[in-house]
């Protein structure tokens, strides 16, 4: 699947005024809080996954996502306008895991093209990750949202929701093969792993998976959009580069060792 860019920033993409994070990225003499990846003696054992009838299984990305278009394993997509899949190189060794479609995605059909996707596309830009090792997704497919007017205000997903939606998931982990899986928040935690984990007891140390793969957690970028002092927002945004500039040097390091 060809890798497409989405750095520019339509006026109004942030909520919080669209200077904020541009004046961010400007920071000069900022210190660098980039840490050491090390591998963990930790092993995280996931949840084991659902068992499901092989047949069902899709054998390519691309057929995932036609059976995902046609899911009703919870209630989300009677009121979606359409499912939202993955999307980034089959071959891609990190797996992005943010946690539902927003507004703007619930309506192109793609993953992370809103406000938090165009931040996070400029925070892997600024901490050297090559897009196109990553494949984007989400740990539910489906936008779940209250109506407000014309507005839809977007609704957190459940445990019952992102349990359903795991299924999907995992057939994704399972088609890639990814060798680092990235959860961005605690929807996505919840997601990757089976079950619920705080943000602040995973964050930011690469972890080994039952499974031979690795682990990251870092914030949503969703929750550096929603800052309104300044100094939280330098605070958070360093913090979410240092986390990112893990991923870049475990590209680097599983370069050399394929």
């Amino acid at each position: 699947m060809a890798s497409v860019s989405r750095l520019s920033r339509p006026n109004g993409a942030f909520p919080h005024g669209r200077g904020a994070y541009i004046d961010l990225l400007g920071i000069a003499g900022a210190r660098s809080m980039e840490a050491q990846v090390k591998k963990s003696e930790l092993v995280l054992r996931a949840k084991p996954a659902p068992v499901v009838d092989p047949l069902t299984e899709a054998e390519s990305l691309t057929a995932l996502a036609a059976q995902e278009a046609g899911c009703t394993r919870c209630a989300l997509y009677k009121n979606a306008t359409q499912v939202v899949p993955g999307e980034g190189p089959p071959k891609a060794r990190v797996l992005l895991i943010g946690e539902q479609p927003g507004d703007m995605e619930d309506l192109s059909g793609r993953p992370f093209v809103g406000p938090s996707g165009k931040l996070l596309d400029i925070a892997l830009e600024r901490a050297g990750v090559p897009r196109d090792k990553c494949f984007v997704t989400n740990a539910v497919k489906h936008f779940k949202f209250e109506p407000r007017g014309k507005r839809r205000l977007h609704r957190k997903p459940d445990a019952g929701e992102i349990d359903a939606c795991r299924w999907w998931l995992d057939r994704e982990r399972a088609l890639l093969r990814p060798g680092l899986i990235v959860a961005l928040g605690a929807t996505a935690i919840r997601g990757a792993l089976g079950r619920s984990e705080a943000v602040s007891r995973l964050r930011g140390e690469i972890l080994d998976l039952d499974d031979g793969a690795q682990f990251l957690a870092t914030v949503h970028p969703s929750s550096l959009l929603r800052l309104k002092d300044e100094s939280d927002k330098r605070q958070a945004w360093r913090g979410f580069l240092a986390d990112l500039r893990k991923i870049a040097s475990w590209i680097e390091k599983d370069a050399r060792a394929s």
